[in-house]
């Protein structure tokens, strides 16, 4: 490609990059996340349940139920709502 772009030879150049392109550049694909059967993702809303509710998820989930650490700050999105964190 450069000996072709040296001599000025742009057609030949932009087809040698055209065939290398795939190889030197990724290429994105799109990813869409469904839930079942390609409908919508099912949420369930914690907000209403009280500590003890809580703990027993903790306790069932483990890790999976978030940090154990609850003096920490509510993330943005977690705690009460309207209370902003």
């Amino acid at each position: 490609m450069r000996t072709h772009a040296d001599k000025d030879e742009w057609d030949e150049a932009a087809s040698i990059a055209k065939d290398a392109a795939p190889y030197m550049h990724a290429k994105l694909a799109s990813i869409q996340h469904t839930g079942r059967n390609g409908g919508p993702i099912q949420t369930v809303d914690l907000t209403k349940l009280s500590g003890d509710e809580l703990a027993q998820l903790e306790a069932i989930f483990g890790p999976l139920a978030g940090s154990s650490d609850d003096d920490a700050p509510d993330q943005p999105g977690e705690g009460e709502a309207g209370t902003g964190g």
